[in-house]
């Protein structure tokens, strides 16, 4: 189990990642999303603040209303954003939940191929 320190010591790195990556940047102009990420093991919920293909802000804790919902372990969400795991594959197999338009869910695919082309 991930803490809850480790989880947004991922995410951090994380943003740093998707905004150092023009391609990405790029691709994702036009995106403004608030994301929230539940860790079903420890019942933590962290935010990201996506505002026009940037991250501009993540933490712990529910900020807002929420475009996107993902649910996972706490261990996966850490491997997730670490680029450990490939989060398309524990989605297909119901291991990672999101709540979010079919557009949405196609842009976070698309996001990972990016990020982690080999996972």
């Amino acid at each position: 189990m991930a803490t809850s320190e480790e989880i947004v010591e991922a995410l951090l790195d994380y943003q740093v990642q998707c905004n150092n990556n023009q391609r990405l940047r790029r691709m994702q102009r036009d995106w403004t999303r608030r994301l929230h990420f539940i860790a079903e093991d420890t019942g933590d919920v962290f935010t990201m603040e996506v505002v026009r293909g940037e991250i501009v802000s993540v933490g712990a804790g529910r900020w807002g209303e929420p475009d996107i919902v993902v649910t996972a372990s706490s261990e996966d969400l850490c491997d997730m954003f670490w680029g450990d795991l490939n989060p398309s594959q524990k989605y297909l197999r119901g291991e990672i939940k999101v709540k979010a338009s079919q557009e949405d869910v196609m842009r976070l695919d698309a996001i990972t191929m990016i990020i982690w082309p080999e996972t």
